[in-house]
This record gives C-alpha cells, structure tokens and sequence, in this order.
C-alpha cells in the first residue's frame, strides 16, 4: 500500500486537524509503483522506495513510512556534558529533558523539524514554554527559500577583483564582488537569479556552495580578474594559496593618527602605505599638530587633503593592498630645498607586515638600514592592533510564502508584530536581524547557529531553521494556529502535531555563552 508522505502535516480525518476539514491529497502520481512513498516536503515529490532517501536526504522510506532523517535539534541553555552530541530519546532521556526544561530552560529550533512548504498547513512544532513568569510561544519550522543569499565578509587588504565582478564555484556564476569596507573585502553570493534564472548546473552549483558554506565547511572560488579565495565561516581566508594573518588596523591616514605620537623623536618622516589612503607623518594633521617639520618627501597618486593620498598604486596583493613590491616605487624625488641628508625614513603598510626602514643619502636618495629597535616596537604594535583576519558569513533571506501562513491564517499580523518588536525572530536559537521596510527579510550568522542547520533541495533552493517566538496572548492576537500549541512535554512524546511520532533522536547544542541573549529572554518581547 503507498502512502502520501506523513511528513506533509496533514492527518487523517481522525487526526488533530479533523475539525478544520483538513484531508490529505491524493498521490499525484496514481501509477506509483506501490512500494514507494511520494514526498511533498518540497515541489520535486521525490517517489521513494523502500529503504531509500529522497533528492534531499531529509525524507526516507522505512518500511512504507516516510520519515524524517536529520535529529530535532535542541538548545539548553547552560552548557552541558551532551552538547554537540546526538542522542536517541529513550523514555529515560525524555524524562531529563522535562527536568531541564523546568530547572535550566530548553528550545526547540527548527534544525531538522520539517517544513510547512510548499502547501499551507501549520507549522511542525508551535511550543508553548514559559520565560520569566510570561507563557510564551515559539512556531517552529524549516524554511525552503529560494530568495536567499550569503554575504560574506572578508578580512583582507590583498585586491581579490574588481567590484560587480563575477563570482565562481566550479566554474559557475555564484555571485559578485561588492563594496570594500574598512579593512574588508564583500562577496555577495547566491540569490534567485542564481538558484533559478541560469542553467541547471548553475542552480545545482550554487545551492551546494551556499549550504557548504552555511555549515562552516571550506569553499573555493575565484573572481573574475582577481584572486581564488578560499572561504570558511569563522576561519582565516586563503587568497591565491597564500592564508591571511591580520586585518588592517585602519587605513594610512588613520594609521598614522594613531600611531604619531609614538614616532615622534624616532622619524623624520613616516609612510603609511594604502591601496585607498596612504598617510604621511610631516604633512598630516597630525604631525603638525605635533610640530613635525616638512621633510620635502614627493609621493605618486592624487593628493586628497593634507597628508592623504590615494591611488599611490594599483590594487593588488602585495604592500598596503597595493600592486607594488618595492614601497619606494610610490616616492617621486625629494625636494632638494627641504629635504636633508641623514633623514630617517619609515615605510610601513597598514597590518605592519611590510616595513622598511631608509636614510638619506648625499644624494638624497633612500638607502636602507637595520630599523632601529624602538621604531620596531612601533611597528610591532600596528600589528598588535590588527584583529586576527576572518571570513564571516552572513545569511541573508527573505521569510514569505506558506512559512508565514504556518505560523497565522493572517500573515501580515506576523509581519506587523516582527516590525513592532513583539515577535523574537531567530534561526537555529541564533539571533536575526529584520530589515526595515515591507517583508520579513533577516539575516543571521551562520557561526552562531547549530552546526548543520542548512540543507538543500533540488527545486533549487535552500533549506534553514526559522523560529517565532511571542506572547501567548499576541500569538491569539496575531490570528495563531492556537489548536495546534504543545507543551515541549507533549511534542517529546508525540512529535509534530501531526502525531508523526516522537522524535528518536534529538541533538544538543549550547548557546555562545555571554554573547546572545537566550531566545526566550528577549527583552522586548517579554517587555
């Protein structure tokens, strides 16, 4: 006999949704062999038979049932001896769940929970919990998003391309450059017109990129008329073979603000050498500030105000972010009038892995020397100041279509209650930000979410935990799925509201202890 996937949320006419005149579809493929069961978790409806997963290694076929493969995974909120580790929930397991729920806090994310897409239904779990005497909701689900993308920030002062140039992952068009940020390169990658208005093997590409790097895993592409990068959350990236140690300090000019003072009776003149702004020691705001006489140095590039100047070079991977090996290539000759024979000279770039130090000859022409120990130390210290360099990324999404009716018969009381902060919007417990204007557009670090939060199916598009978390009496308000609320006590024993069963397997993952608030603590919602 098949069966039309279990997994779609909707009973039997004796099951909990009866009184809403809630039936289950009939198979859209009559002709389906019948040791198969078809899915709808998604539009593909995978046909699975005995033993088998579906495309997206979520669903399989366990003896003509369709279960779900990934564990439930739960957040406790002090750290403790099981986290990261799955765990089958045995009746004894379950029972110190409850105890924890009552002494320490725990939530339900949306990492491995199932779907409300592509159909309206409610969503899997809405758990009523409790959070400073407030009774509270959290509707819990995985969102399917196909309007999705990572922005990815890069620590780096080596050129890695030319912005809006194009992005590629095995030889696919996975995104663009965007803007540099102080002492970062941007990457935005992924997005709908990637998933979907390019090739299947473009879409394909993509949708894997965008999961790997969501799971903290290593990527490598390459930027049109620029480097290969390769990105992982949370680690240094590695341009053109080469990993990456600090992020700039700031840029020239700002180098030299901080640092003047502490050169002062060292130098006669210093350089900060910059692809964007490169400072100079005599004519800065302030090394007049601290009386530091001309020293008739003639830097290459377009003087900005005094003591900055850009385009001193071109971009690329060697100083400051420039093309250049040989940092006297941006000095033009001194002036004979100002400049003196002896002159120290410091030549530095902006993380102070490249100095130099010079002094001038008769011909007031830069000989190099051993850098004198004091001035080292200044060096040193830039790089002190420099933070370790990082890739970060950011999940970017929008939350539409069935997700929000999963959580109320009236999606746009989600959107209003989001926007007026009365609605704790999280993925995987992590905290979100919501973009102003119309939707519910959020974005969240991957780092700070479980591991293994993001899955793909091959629609193509992006699978990832969603949360709301509210009032009781807002969610009423809000037009919520009110007869489908379960205590954490009855969704341990039953599962989804759907009466799927109870969950095998649950999976604990601590917080980041002091960094985030704990879901259920958010301060406005519980205001």
């Amino acid at each position: 006999m098949t069966q039309y996937t279990q997994g779609d949320g909707l009973p039997g006419p004796e099951g909990a949704a009866a009184h809403l005149g809630i039936e289950r579809a009939a198979p859209r493929n009559e002709l389906m062999a019948g040791n198969k069961v078809e899915c709808n978790a998604c539009p593909v409806l995978c046909q699975i038979s005995e033993g088998r997963a579906g495309a997206c290694d979520r669903y399989a076929n366990r003896q003509g049932v369709l279960v779900r493969l990934d564990p439930v995974v739960l957040l406790q909120k002090d750290i403790h001896s099981q986290t990261g580790k799955t765990q089958d929930l045995t009746p004894t397991l379950a029972q110190e769940v409850r105890e924890q729920v009552a002494e320490r806090g725990v939530f339900v994310t949306g990492v491995g929970s199932s779907t409300t897409y592509p159909d309206y239904k409610p969503a899997p779990f809405i758990v009523a919990s409790k959070s400073r005497g407030v009774d509270l909701v959290t509707v819990v689900t995985e969102g399917i998003f196909s309007y999705c993308s990572l922005k990815v920030k890069i620590d780096t002062d080596r050129y890695l391309g030319p912005e809006q140039a194009v992005v590629r992952c095995r030889g696919e068009a996975v995104g663009h450059v965007t803007t540099a940020e102080y002492g970062s390169q941007m990457l935005s990658l992924g997005g709908v017109h990637h998933l979907t208005g390019g090739s299947k093997k473009e879409g394909r590409v993509t949708v894997e990129m965008m999961q790997a790097l969501g799971n903290h895993e290593a990527v490598e592409v390459s930027i049109e008329g620029g480097s290969t990068v390769v990105l992982q959350a949370g680690k240094a990236p590695i341009v053109n073979g080469v990993p990456e140690q600090r992020m700039r300090v700031g840029c020239g000019s700002a180098a030299i603000g901080i640092f003047a003072q502490q050169w002062l009776g060292l130098c006669d003149e210093v350089v900060v050498v910059d692809d964007h702004i490169t400072g100079v020691l005599s004519e800065h705001q302030a090394g007049r500030c601290l009386h530091i006489p001309p020293s008739g140095i003639k830097i290459k590039g377009r003087k900005s105000t005094p003591g900055r100047y850009f385009q001193v070079a071109n971009p690329g991977t060697g100083w400051g972010g420039t093309d250049i090996e040989d940092p006297l290539h941006i000095l033009a000759p001194w002036d004979p009038e100002v400049a003196w024979p002896g002159l120290k000279l410091l030549m530095t770039s902006t993380t102070g892995e490249h100095a130099a130090w010079y002094v001038l000859d008769a011909q007031l022409q830069p000989q190099p020397h051993a850098m004198p120990e004091a001035v080292r130390q200044v060096v040193d210290r830039i790089g002190e100041n420099c933070e370790p360099s990082l890739v970060s990324v950011l999940f970017l999404a929008g939350a539409g279509g069935s997700l929000r009716a999963g959580v109320t018969d009236n999606p746009v009381r989600l959107t209003r209650a989001i926007k007026n902060a009365l609605v704790n919007v999280t993925c995987g417990g992590a905290p979100s930000y919501v973009w102003p204007g119309g939707g519910i557009t959020l974005m969240a670090d991957v780092t700070r979410m479980p591991r293994g939060s993001f899955g793909t199916v091959p629609t193509p598009a992006i699978v990832a935990p969603i949360e709301f978390t509210m009032k009781l009496s807002d969610y009423q308000a809000l037009g919520g799925h009110m007869a489908f609320v379960r205590s954490l006590d009855d969704t341990l024993k039953h599962g989804a509201w759907h009466n799927d069963g109870a969950p095998t397997q649950l999976r604990w993952e601590a917080p980041p202890a002091g960094v985030y608030p704990w879901p259920l603590d958010n301060p406005p919602m519980l205001g």
